[in-house]
């Protein structure tokens, strides 16, 4: 009778063990790899398992069913895990829901497909988010103007914009670059490409692309954009009726008194800009704060607001990390002029020193967008044929943590937003 009691323990004991969950903390000293993380969590939810992330609670973490391939990927991606039995679960999920907790328990229910819209030949390290979607282990597509005017953003839950411009001025680059080689290579493949597409200048194929992706955003999809994606978008939108672009960019001048004929209206996030006409000066508009920041590298930080998990989860997803305090890094974009700010923007990142926006976040129709300013959130100031980062260095950067984020935010199930 002894034997058996003893057995029926264990056998009961190995069930609870079998019926339990597996919970990834996320806090500042219990995850080693917090990069890694969002990649474990991706891939459960392409094997067609649902997911709970824990917002506010251990930095973020994420509640699974367990199952013995989920701890054999953990333990091989060097991700941290905790097994808990059934009742922890509940006892956890219950003080998370209390109303006194500003907490959350968000469920993830499928894994979003993941382009990435990035010209032909780009080095993985030219951009933060496929060297982050790479080192997480995030499988993702490479679009560029073809396929977006094709409409294969369908095809896809969530786009980032590399570091492109959309407005037909090749970077701004005139003044550094004009002669260099690469400078030379890619503004006669962009010529090419646009005309193999119909149009006559890359402007106004880059114009063009920029309404295509603003319908996929109005139509229910996510777009990131980081450094000059964001600020170019958006003068893209708002100039669709005029040239702003110089004879050495467009091969024809510029339309007279072309800051007038801006609407904001078509833009994202930022009205009331100042464009910069000068085609020596590296600069877009009065949105960038990067020529007016004055701030020292020592105390370049910017931090992460406080939402109400319970009733701002969106914002509140957005911003989940191990710290509220998050380094600053250049770009050419750095930073947002928060005077530039459209009003219903909503401001998650922000320089206490000089008042800056870093990280914003915005709805447009039934669709979500987020600019993060800023070229890697791990090289302060990124320059030209500068050697691209090691995330094997950096596997707790809150920085990057910023854009996994935004690649789960579609997984969640959403409750019905005002637009």
């Amino acid at each position: 009778m002894k034997l058996r009691f003893v057995l029926l323990l264990l056998l009961c004991a190995c069930m609870k063990l079998h019926a339990g969950y597996l919970l990834i903390p996320m806090g500042p000293d219990d995850q080693a790899q917090h990069l890694k993380a969002y990649g474990i969590t991706y891939w459960v939810l392409a094997q067609d398992v649902k997911t709970q992330w824990l917002l506010n609670y251990r930095g973020g973490a994420f509640l699974m069913p367990d199952f013995e391939a989920l701890r054999k990927e953990c333990r091989i991606r060097g991700v941290d895990f905790e097994l808990i039995s059934d009742q922890q679960a509940n006892q956890i999920l219950n003080a998370i829901s209390s109303p006194s907790q500003n907490m959350e328990a968000v469920l993830l229910e499928k894994a979003p497909k993941v382009a990435v819209y990035a010209p032909e030949g780009m080095q993985p390290w030219d951009d933060a988010v496929t060297m982050v979607l790479t080192y997480a282990e995030i499988p993702f597509t490479t679009i560029y103007d073809t396929q977006v005017l094709a409409d294969e953003l369908l095809l896809y839950d969530w786009l980032h914009l590399h570091h492109e411009d959309f407005t037909g001025q090749y970077g701004k680059f005139y003044r550094a670059y004009r002669m260099a080689p690469w400078y030379l290579n890619q503004k006669k493949d962009a010529e090419a490409l646009a005309a193999s597409l119909g149009y006559s200048k890359v402007s106004l194929a880059k114009r063009a692309v920029a309404q295509k992706i603003r319908d996929y955003v109005i139509g229910g999809g996510f777009m990131f954009a980081m450094c000059s994606a964001t600020d170019s978008f958006d003068i893209a939108l708002a100039a669709h009726q005029v040239d702003i672009c110089e004879p050495m960019f467009d091969g024809d001048p510029s339309d007279p008194n072309y800051q007038a004929s801006l609407n904001f209206n078509e833009s994202f996030a930022f009205a009331d800009f100042m464009l910069e006409r000068d085609p020596m000066v590296y600069e877009f508009s009065s949105i960038d704060m990067t020529a007016k920041r004055k701030v020292d590298r020592e105390k370049d930080y910017f931090s992460l607001m406080d939402f109400s998990a319970k009733w701002d989860p969106i914002p509140c997803m957005l911003v989940q990390n191990h710290t509220a305090l998050v380094k600053g890094f250049m770009g050419q974009t750095t930073a947002f002029d928060p005077a530039t700010v459209k009003p219903n923007v909503l401001i998650m990142g922000r320089n206490q020193v000089n008042g800056e926006a870093r990280y914003i976040h915005g709805i447009r129709g039934k669709g979500f967008f987020t600019f993060y300013g800023g070229h890697d959130p791990e090289d302060y100031q990124h320059r030209v044929g500068d050697p691209k980062t090691e995330l094997a260095l950096h596997p707790n950067s809150p920085g990057y943590r910023l854009i996994l984020n935004n690649i789960l935010f579609p997984a969640a199930k959403k409750k019905k937003q005002k637009t």
